[in-house]
């Protein structure tokens, strides 16, 4: 998922966080956010069908399940602003006993069932979903953003229980199966492939769609309404462009990259796309910019029309490159549970920089860790929702995205520094592991520390201890004094971040020095690990500049990057 366009700038004087970018554990008694179940679901089979009027959604459910142990003889599944009209077992009907809450449903089975066995049970019902599915009314008001009506879905973080019975939370991974009735002159974009259409004889059609790979419940999907298709192709994977009617060039100029942008991130992975198909359709008043659900993203249409201008070129490719990364980072291999979130989308964040150094060289690259850093340091300036890319209040998952420059834009930053920190060959073979170790499977922050300890040969404790487990970023005043007696360079370095229970108040950070004189440059590296600690060096001559901070060069035109800091120096005799 990523949020819409937002962007803007932040500068201090002090070096925060920046000093970190560009050099090279967990705490006790964490709270645990992964959720227990006493089954494993296998199949959803979906049938829904709607009255737009009432925004009411029709449901017919199979859910298909293996116990976890025997005797097993009820259960719970998620499901919230339903009423029930009838539980059966899906083989031979025979009717089941059932108790419902407002969030859930109690089944009690006809018999107890053992771990070698598959319960499967359909439920009817009619859902009138406060959240989940979303109806949309036509716009035709203006020819150029105009759009007929529509219904979609989203699902993230748990809003799929509002529209059909489910274990609505990541760590259960199972197959689906999508039956879509819409209008017979509508288009339904489901996730997986296209099995066929049934025309119904009343003026609908239903739509079946098959998802034969295991995934998370929230990246189920659906979209209806009027569109077009523009295809393309990565070699026998399908790239479906869905687009309002008259709005094909917009496909082109927005989604035309996805075939190179796969190409790229199989290259740096080592790991194939996943899937056989990749659509990407645009809706409209969606309240995130885009949305990975497998398969079949969804896109918000404000932000895709965005590619249509020079100055939204770059948002679109981001967004797209954004959500196409998630394939691998999400999709594949998911965070399992909403405090780990961050292994979904740092690492989504992560390759859409990684995505420009490519194409565009490395200056490019920097540049978006630079904006990315920028952007959480202003937030963190001022949020008072402060948490770890580790979310320790992930409990409250109506708020999950509330401190988004955490999850997204920091996490990003921090992939960098974790490249930096072990090399850039250690960095992507550790990921390769990472993700061919846990395909279609669910990880932790542990899952993803031990691939890269592996790869680096590194003990990275205290890298995730204070970048992934604790919060905020390292706040530095440096001050440079010249002794001309002994030509002695002396700087005193001092950590001036606020320190609490998530701030720690001393970072390890690496710190580079480049110290000009008539007689070249010096460059001095430290590791900054105390509150405050002071550095002498001997120089050679007087020195006319101090730059402290990144201070690689672009191969092209050798300027330094931006965020170097230049210091004052005071000489004394």
């Amino acid at each position: 998922m990523k949020f819409a366009h937002i962007r803007s700038s932040f500068f201090t004087a002090a070096i925060v966080l920046v000093a970190a970018l560009f050099a090279n554990g967990q705490p006790a008694g964490r709270p645990n956010f992964n959720r227990t179940s006493t089954y494993d679901v296998q199949h959803y089979t979906i049938r829904a069908s709607f009255d737009r009027a009432k925004k009411q959604v029709f449901g017919d459910t199979t859910v298909s399940l293996k116990p976890l142990a025997g005797g097993f003889r009820e259960f719970d599944l998620d499901a919230e602003d339903m009423v029930f009209s009838s539980v059966t077992l899906a083989d031979g009907g025979a009717a089941l006993k059932y108790t419902t809450a407002p969030k859930s449903i109690h089944v009690i089975l006809d018999r107890a069932y053992g771990p070698d066995e598959v319960v499967a049970v359909q439920l009817k019902y009619t859902s009138t979903p406060k959240k989940g599915v979303y109806f949309v009314d036509a716009d035709n008001s203006d020819q150029q953003m105009g759009h007929s009506a529509q219904i979609w879905s989203q699902g993230e973080a748990d809003e799929a229980h509002h529209w059909f019975p489910s274990f609505d939370f990541p760590s259960d991974k199972a197959t689906t199966e999508e039956y879509i009735t819409a209008g017979s002159d509508e288009t339904v974009v489901g996730n997986g492939e296209l099995l066929g259409k049934t025309n119904n004889g009343n003026g609908t059609v239903t739509w079946h769609y098959k998802m034969p790979v295991p995934h998370s419940t929230y990246l189920v999907s659906f979209v209806i309404g009027k569109y077009v298709r523009v295809d393309d192709k990565y070699g026998d994977i399908p790239l479906g462009f869905y687009v309002y009617p008259g709005r094909e060039t917009t496909a082109r100029n927005a989604f035309g990259k996805t075939k190179d942008l796969i190409a790229v991130y199989e290259g740096l992975t080592g790991v194939k796309f996943p899937y056989n198909k990749y659509d990407q359709t645009i809706v409209a008043k969606f309240q995130f910019g885009g949305m990975e659900n497998i398969t079949a993203t969804t896109m918000a249409d404000t932000e895709i029309f965005f590619g249509d201008f020079e100055f939204g070129k770059n948002i679109v490719v981001d967004l797209v490159s954004h959500e196409l990364a998630h394939s691998w980072f999400g999709d594949l291999v998911t965070c399992k549970n909403w405090a780990e979130l961050w292994l979904n989308e740092s690492f989504a964040t992560y390759m859409e920089a990684a995505y420009r150094e490519k194409i565009n060289g490395r200056k490019d690259y920097l540049r978006k860790v630079e904006s990315d850093a920028s952007e959480f340091l202003a937030d963190d300036a001022v949020t008072r929702r402060r948490h770890g890319l580790y979310n320790l209040r992930a409990g409250d998952v109506d708020k999950l995205f509330d401190v988004s420059a955490v999850t997204y834009n920091k996490g990003g930053v921090v992939l960098h520094m974790l490249r930096e920190q072990i090399g850039t060959e250690a960095f992507w073979k550790g990921i390769h592991n990472y993700l061919e170790k846990h395909k279609f499977a669910n990880v932790e922050t542990t899952d993803f520390k031990a691939a890269m300890e592996e790869a680096s040969g590194q003990d990275l404790g205290w890298f995730f201890d204070q970048w992934v487990y604790h919060s905020g970023a390292p706040h530095f005043t440096i001050s440079s004094v010249y002794h001309s007696r002994t030509k002695t360079l002396r700087l005193t370095v001092s950590q001036t971040q606020k320190a609490d229970e998530l701030v720690p108040a001393v970072f390890r950070v690496p710190l580079r020095f480049d110290v000009k004189t008539d007689k070249g440059i010096e460059s001095v590296e430290k590791i900054a690990n105390k509150r405050v600690e002071t550095y002498s060096i001997r120089l050679a001559a007087r020195p006319s500049k101090v730059m402290v901070g990144p201070t690689e060069q672009n191969e092209e035109d050798k300027a330094p990057a931006k965020t170097v800091k230049i210091l004052p120096i005071t000489y004394l005799r």
